[in-house]
């Protein structure tokens, strides 16, 4: 089967590289597609996963828009030459590309309905199948719900085995209390009147947690000069090992407080996102493993943070809570590399009998 994957931002490429891998292992013919992201072309570079760049990025919505057909014309290009069955990814092009050729769209979306007005209307409609995991509100007919989330498609302990020696790159003692910092930039069309942590309230996080432990920095955009200290330097692709071993992660961004949840770290996020996205709830009030607050609860934030620093058995409780997780979700690569390569048929599977994916554990 010729098979395309769309990346479309850095978490992505973390998404799809087990099965990239697990396809072309199996003797697929897997062509991976790009957009201008620095960091997510040189994550692919590190994992030796050839790309084929489709163009830049841009910040501002309305060129966003105008972009979208410069991507679809390109895309479509690459899908006739290599005779792309399907297609794969969490962008709106894969949808759009799919009307124009034979190739069938699987687009992969954890957001609610509700915070992406944009991509359900512009993406959704045009999609062959969108997969969500369990629960998600989503108004799509088309949707597989999967028990699972985005980041067991490579934090999963089938994938991921933290390794300690990232504690020396960083400069860590083992058994050294660090913290890690997350600073989103909140450029995304979905973003647009988002806020997270203000000025303020990141140099009182650095300011307190200095106190306690290391504090490692990482950010979307370029850093503040104040904060260039504390810039995290470690190996993009050593990242989750440091987020493995971290004390807590605070920050204002979706994906890496989703993944140091799934790791088992205490992580507490500030923005404007908080009690809307299904996924990142179910973490916190089911499994308590995050917790979120609003910008203008930040005093309410900072005594969590002196809360969970006070617990003498902290890393211990929390790898506890993620084993309960861990029990109750699948495997998202191994269900993902069945799902696309007996695509039609798996759809058809999934919609007579949903139960069919917790042979993927």
């Amino acid at each position: 089967m010729n098979i395309l994957i769309d990346i479309n931002h850095p978490a992505h490429v973390h998404l799809f590289r087990n099965v990239y891998f697990l396809l072309t292992k199996k003797g697929h013919e897997v062509t991976v597609v790009v957009k201008e992201i620095p960091s997510a072309m040189k994550l692919l570079d590190l994992y030796g996963i050839p790309y084929t760049n489709i163009g830049k990025k841009d910040d501002a919505l309305m060129k966003k828009g105008l972009d979208q057909l410069v991507y679809d014309q390109r895309l479509l290009k690459i899908v006739r030459e290599h005779h792309v069955d399907v297609g794969v990814g969490s962008s709106i092009n894969i949808a759009h590309v799919s009307k124009l050729c034979k190739m069938k769209s699987i687009i992969l979306d954890d957001d609610d309905d509700e915070v992406e007005p944009l991509f359900v209307k512009f993406g959704h409609p045009f999609a062959d199948t969108i997969l969500s995991p369990a629960g998600t509100p989503r108004k799509s007919k088309k949707t597989i719900y999967v028990n699972s989330y985005h980041e067991l498609a490579y934090l999963h302990p089938n994938h991921f085995t933290p390794d300690p020696m990232v504690l020396k790159e960083a400069g860590v003692e083992e058994d050294e209390p660090y913290f890690i910092l997350r600073f989103n930039a909140f450029k995304a069309h979905h973003d647009v009147g988002v806020v997270g942590l203000t000025l303020e309230n990141k140099r009182r996080l650095v300011d307190y947690l200095k106190t306690k432990g290391k504090v490692f920095i990482t950010t979307e955009r370029d850093i503040d000069d104040e904060f260039k200290p504390y810039q995290l330097k470690v190996s993009p692709e050593k990242a989750h090992s440091l987020m493995y071993y971290a004390t807590i992660l605070v920050g204002d961004s979706q994906t890496m407080t989703s993944e140091a949840a799934i790791l088992g770290t205490p992580a507490i996020r500030c923005n404007t996102f908080v009690g809307r996205l299904h996924c990142i709830e179910e973490k916190e009030y089911e499994y308590g493993l995050t917790f979120g607050f609003r910008p203008e609860q930040s005093e309410a934030m900072f005594q969590k943070i002196e809360k969970l620093l006070s617990m003498p058995n902290l890393k211990e409780e929390w790898q506890i809570r993620r084993q309960k997780m861990l029990s109750d979700k699948i495997d998202y690569a191994l269900f993902l590399t069945w799902f696309i390569e007996n695509y039609p048929e798996s759809e058809k599977t999934m919609q007579e009998n949903s139960a069919y994916q917790f042979r993927f554990k």
